[in-house]
């Protein structure tokens, strides 16, 4: 099984304000190439995060025999942009693509979500074909996700089921493989903020993402 990996932002991108900005076409409008993402209070980087989180599922799903790639490893001068991000899924015909985030809601909203691509079919979008096996994704790993780490499902959005639809992300929209992004805590949230930058935390965090495409793939390769 192939397991496309995407570390939400970049931690150059900050570096590069003109080339982040541009807009890029996904599919239900334009948006910015990509952002800095947010950050803790005490300044620990949403890209840090994402990308340290990505090793450590990368290693954990390896040992289950996956194949893992990554849109990029902190190494390119700023993005990729959103629309590459969803390109690379693509081209690698993965079996599951995960995009690793952490929000920046106000203080005092705490938790994590799952974010579904809605099924929408416009310009170079057209999701109608992954919208199902995505959600089902999503469910997987909302349930391993919560068993793994303890951290509620978010306080502030929703029906507080850690699930949200959307369609105005180029990530999931410009997806043709099951694709989904976890925002796996609030940054700006000191409970939350306190997980984020424990390794200790975040090696758990791994697992449930782990634990979570792993049940989704064998589910699915059930279905085939």
């Amino acid at each position: 099984m192939v397991v496309v990996v995407d570390p939400g932002h970049n931690p150059h991108n900050r570096d590069q304000p003109g080339a982040i900005s541009r807009p890029v076409d996904i599919g239900t409008g334009k948006k910015e190439c990509d952002t800095t993402g947010t950050a803790t209070n005490s300044g620990y980087p949403e890209a840090e995060f994402t990308l340290d989180l990505a090793h450590r599922v990368r290693t954990q799903l390896r040992e289950r025999g996956a194949t893992v790639r990554f849109t990029h490893n902190g190494d390119e001068p700023y993005g990729p942009c959103v629309d590459e991000r969803a390109e690379k899924g693509n081209q690698a015909q993965a079996d599951a693509a995960i995009s690793l985030h952490a929000d920046g809601a106000p203080s005092g909203s705490r938790g994590f979500h799952v974010i579904l691509p809605a099924s929408v079919h416009k310009g170079a979008a057209d999701t109608r074909k992954i919208a199902g096996p995505s959600r089902r994704l999503g469910k997987e790993l909302r349930d391993a996700f919560r068993e793994a780490t303890g951290e509620p499902p978010a306080n502030y959005l929703g029906d507080g089921n850690g699930l949200d639809t959307r369609d105005d992300l180029g990530g999931l929209n410009l997806s043709r493989v099951p694709k989904v992004f976890l925002e796996c805590g609030n940054m700006r949230d000191r409970r939350d903020a306190a997980h984020l930058t424990s390794a200790k935390w975040r090696e758990k965090a791994a697992r449930g993402v782990a634990d979570g495409i792993t049940a989704f793939l064998a589910a699915e390769g059930g279905k085939s």
